[in-house]
């Protein structure tokens, strides 16, 4: 484009000096009167040569720009590579897809707090089919479906649940079973696959002779994936298992399913399958399967109709509910068959972290789509650190403690994105090793 540019303003300043050569032949200035020479001619004469050199200055002011442009390093790539954006933060952080906008667009929709919107009872049939239960309730999170079904088996204020002590119940859910239902939890320490010991949990149940002091065990609460485990699963001959143990004892089960889904690919096991105990489940839309938002309860119709009250109560009743069921319903029908992929990707970014020296992954733990990698000691790079020259070449992870990250895989990250950020580990790891050691 400057060479153009520079054609054109040699052709131009051409012209005027052809002109101004052409005007001075016809006045024949060195024959004519100096009276006759300081006519008209002579003043065209002098637009034309000041034309000329006003084109003349700025042809060489292009040339100067273009010659000193030339002469500067080329950021193009590094720009390139910072604009490039690997987000595994989560896999609740996905955009919505075409298909989901369009869906949402032209979604058919009513009153759904009155129970009319077409769209979100479309929706709660197919997952409680999809979940072998006579019933379903799309609620706006996983926080809420999971309070709402613990409300709804505790509805004696001080009854109590018996749940994992890193479940994401009890640890990312702000107290709620506490603070708003007056709920009491029990812990049972998480084995590192996600399970509880049967016998702990059976050992957990309070005396119902000595009632006048124990608080009532009402519910024992699983969750599968298990989140904090890094995406483990737990087989349904478990699941079975605590479902026995708490009919033996009157109890109820709820399974917090947020990546069910997950669980159900990793184990080859239909979804009504792995939550057949269960009482109540839950199952997030906007996590594995990519919706925008929203999670669904499953259950038995009397327990959906005292959780949709619930539902209402916690602010959760939403009127024309049918434009983020639409997405939702387009995330079931795409991305369950996507689910595997994310695993088999989870595996391949778990299996180069171990290649680079410094950090560690247990493999074994690598189930679905979560990797968690410790930094080892010696290293010299913290886990704060290392987030932050992640970001700043377009890769977004979370810490989860010391010396400690996790990643999680999406539908919307490639391949080409995950060596692309083990590239940049790499990178990050050996280059703040290599700085230190030359301090």
């Amino acid at each position: 484009m400057a060479a153009a540019k520079a054609k054109k303003v040699m052709e131009c300043l051409g012209r005027g000096i052809r002109s101004w050569i052409d005007r001075m032949l016809v006045a024949k200035l060195w024959d004519m009167d100096c009276d006759a020479a300081n006519g008209s001619g002579v003043i065209a004469m002098a637009l034309d040569l000041s034309w000329g050199i006003v084109v003349w200055g700025w042809m060489i002011t292009v040339k100067e720009t273009n010659r000193k442009s030339s002469s500067r390093p080329n950021y193009s790539v590094n720009v390139k590579m910072v604009m490039r954006r690997v987000d595994l933060r989560s896999d609740t952080v996905t955009k919505p897809t075409e298909t989901m906008r369009a869906a949402m667009a032209s979604a058919e929709v009513d009153d759904d707090v009155l129970g009319y919107d077409p769209t979100a009872a479309r929706l709660e049939m197919e997952m409680a089919r999809i979940m072998g239960k006579e019933a379903a309730l799309f609620v706006p999170s996983g926080t809420m479906a999971n309070l709402i079904c613990v409300l709804t088996h505790c509805q004696i204020r001080g009854s109590e649940v018996i749940l994992g002590d890193y479940s994401h119940i009890h640890i990312y859910e702000n107290g709620g079973i506490s603070t708003i239902g007056g709920v009491h939890p029990r812990t049972v320490k998480n084995n590192e696959d996600g399970t509880m010991d049967i016998d702990l949990i059976e050992a957990a149940i309070r005396d119902p002779a000595f009632e006048i002091c124990y608080p009532t065990t009402r519910l024992i609460c699983l969750e599968n994936s298990h989140a904090h485990s890094g995406g483990r699963c737990l087989s349904v001959e478990y699941t079975d298992k605590v479902g026995d143990l708490a009919k033996k004892h009157g109890l109820k089960l709820h399974i917090d399913g947020a990546r069910i889904f997950n669980a159900s690919v990793a184990l080859g096991v239909p979804v009504h399958r792995l939550v057949q105990a269960a009482d109540s489940v839950t199952a997030c839309l906007s996590k594995g399967l990519g919706a925008p938002v929203g999670t669904v309860i499953a259950g038995s119709r009397s327990f959906i109709a005292k959780a949709k009250i619930l539902r209402k109560t916690l602010g959760g009743g939403m009127r024309q509910v049918g434009i983020l069921c639409a997405a939702a319903t387009v995330a079931l029908e795409e991305n369950v068959s996507k689910l595997e992929g994310d695993h088999k990707k989870a595996k391949i970014l778990a299996e180069g972290l171990n290649e680079i020296k410094g950090l560690k992954v247990d493999m074994a733990s690598v189930e679905t789509n979560i990797v968690y990698f410790d930094i080892l000691e010696g290293s010299n790079i913290t886990e704060t650190h290392l987030c932050k020259v992640l970001e700043a070449h377009g890769v977004l992870t979370l810490p989860e403690g010391p010396f400690k990250l996790r990643l999680v895989v999406h539908h919307q990250i490639s391949e080409s994105d995950v060596q692309y950020t083990l590239s940049c580990i790499q990178k990050a790891v050996t280059g703040f090793v290599d700085e230190n050691r030359g301090k």
